[in-house]
C-alpha cells in the first residue's frame, strides 16, 4: 500500500471557537491507483490533502507512505519528501516568474538532485510546450501555465501525486485538455494520485471515489 491514513483528525482554533475539520478519516491508496476525493466546500478535502502532503500534521491518527508515518517526521523531513516522493499540483500555478518554462519544469527535480534532461524534454513535448520552453510564465495562457506546473511536479517521478482542483482556474475546454495530459502522464509514471475535485465527470475518470462530508468519509 502506497498511502494509508488511519483515524486522522484535525481541529483548528479560529478566534474563540474550535472547528473540527476532520473526524477520524481512514484512507488507502495503492501504487499506481487514482482516487478522487469529493465533497462540499468546507468538508475537509483540502485539509486532508495538506496532511497527506506533509504541509501540516494531524492532531490524532497516522498517515503512512510506504509504511513510514510522515506525521511523526520533522518539518525538514516532510519538506524533503515533497521534493522527492510527493508531488503537489495546486489550483494556483505557483510558477517562478524569473525562470523560463524549461527551468520551471526542471526546478523541483534539480532541487531533489534527480534532474533527467530527456524526461524533462519528454514532459515538455507531451504537454504541448515544446514551442514555449524559452518563454516566461507571464507570456503563457492559464492552461499553459498549469501544464508547466504539472510538468514540474512529475519531473521528479514522484511516488504519490496530490492535486487540489488543478483545473479550477481554467475554462472548460482548457480544463479537459489539461486533465487528459495529466492523467496520461501520471499513468506513465505509475504514481498514485489523490485528486480533490468538485467535478463528478472528472471523478468518474479515476479508479475510485470517496466522499467527505463534515469531516468524515460517507
Amino acid at each position: 500500500m502506497l498511502l494509508r491514513a488511519r483515524d486522522v483528525s484535525k481541529t483548528y482554533s479560529i478566534a474563540d471557537q474550535t472547528l473540527q475539520v476532520l473526524r477520524g478519516v481512514d484512507l488507502d491508496l495503492a501504487a499506481g491507483e487514482t482516487l478522487a476525493l469529493t465533497g462540499e466546500s468546507g468538508s475537509g478535502k483540502s485539509t486532508l490533502l495538506h496532511l497527506v502532503g506533509g504541509l501540516d500534521v494531524p492532531d490524532a491518527g497516522s498517515i503512512e507512505i510506504e509504511g513510514i508515518d510522515i506525521s511523526a517526521k520533522s518539518d525538514a523531513e516532510r519538506a524533503h519528501l515533497r521534493r522527492t516522493d510527493i508531488g503537489v499540483v495546486f489550483q494556483q500555478f505557483n510558477l517562478i516568474p524569473s525562470l523560463t518554462v524549461a527551468d520551471n519544469i526542471a526546478f523541483q527535480a534539480r532541487l531533489a538532485g534527480s534532474a533527467d534532461k530527456e524526461w524533462v524534454t519528454y514532459l515538455g513535448q507531451t504537454l504541448g510546450l515544446e514551442d514555449q520552453l524559452a518563454k516566461y510564465p507571464e507570456q503563457l495562457s492559464g492552461g499553459q501555465q498549469q501544464r508547466v506546473a504539472i510538468g514540474r511536479t512529475l519531473a521528479v517521478r514522484p511516488k504519490l501525486v496530490l492535486a487540489d482542483e488543478p483545473t479550477g482556474n481554467l475554462d472548460e475546454a482548457s480544463a479537459e485538455t489539461v486533465m487528459d495530459l495529466f492523467l496520461k502522464l501520471v499513468g506513465e509514471t505509475r504514481a498514485g494520485l489523490l485528486l480533490v475535485t468538485h467535478s463528478k465527470s472528472l471523478a468518474s475518470r479515476l479508479d475510485r471515489n470517496i466522499h467527505l462530508s463534515a469531516g468524515v468519509v460517507s
